[in-house]
């Protein structure tokens, strides 16, 4: 989660909500780590999620990220969450829960569906404080 913290910081150096995201391969080492990069891109797929998993995909030379763990400071929106599942990754790991859009635990349930083709397991909740208080100081400095 460090990482992912470290990303987040980078995210909003150049203007993006501070959300970062790291996927870990199956040995548990670093494989590709991301900041949302929606303003520096004009994209607005670029989650911090979206961007680490295109990134772990093309270093493994696979789309399918099975035996990877994805870490992120924000429980996953609809979208993300639809990644995480089309992914194949094990296991995801976030802070911070999204009551206003999340999709894991706050307003759906998309990854542990059992319609779905693939359910990750999923630990919340890790260095939750930590992660929300970058997400807050970013939001009061706006206001």
């Amino acid at each position: 989660m460090g990482v992912a913290l470290d990303r987040a910081r980078d995210a909003e150096a150049h203007g993006d909500v501070p959300i970062g995201a790291v996927v870990l391969g199956p040995d548990g080492a670093v494989l590709a780590a991301a900041g949302n990069e929606r303003e520096l891109h004009h994209d607005p797929t670029a989650h911090a999620e979206i961007v680490a998993l295109r990134r772990a995909a093309a270093e493994l030379g696979r789309w399918r990220l099975d035996g990877c763990t994805l870490v992120v400071t924000l429980e996953p929106c609809t979208m993300c969450a639809g990644a995480i599942v089309a992914s194949r990754v094990d296991a995801l790991v976030f802070g911070a829960f999204d009551p206003k859009a999340g999709a894991v635990a706050s307003l759906f349930d998309v990854v542990r569906d059992p319609r779905l083709n693939h359910r990750p397991s999923v630990v919340s909740g890790v260095r939750a404080d930590e992660c929300s208080a970058v997400l807050d100081a970013f939001f009061s400095g706006r206001r």
